[in-house]
């Protein structure tokens, strides 16, 4: 399972304690930022369970930062394309 958040991140000092803190809080819980996009990116992974959003997004927040999954955005301009590729098939 993979979650991907929109965050107020903006040093890699920041990013690097923030990483950090979550594998030492969440079991199994892996995470990296990519502060270069707009949104300064939180990739958050595990095997086999859910990630539990509102835990991450508090761990950011008590510390002072923002934090709101980044919800996926399929634009109906692909849909077609896909239903081409099926009926070919």
């Amino acid at each position: 399972m993979v979650e991907v958040f929109k965050t107020t991140v903006e040093k890699q000092s920041q990013a690097r304690l923030l990483v950090d803190l979550i594998c030492l809080a969440f079991t199994g819980y892996r995470a990296s930022f990519d502060l270069e996009d707009c949104d300064k990116v939180l990739r958050v992974s595990c095997d086999g369970t859910a990630i539990c959003n509102t835990s991450v997004i508090g761990l950011l927040e008590s510390f002072g930062y923002e934090a709101a999954v980044l919800e996926d955005d399929y634009s109906e301009t692909a849909l077609p394309a896909a239903s081409q590729v099926l009926s070919i098939l």
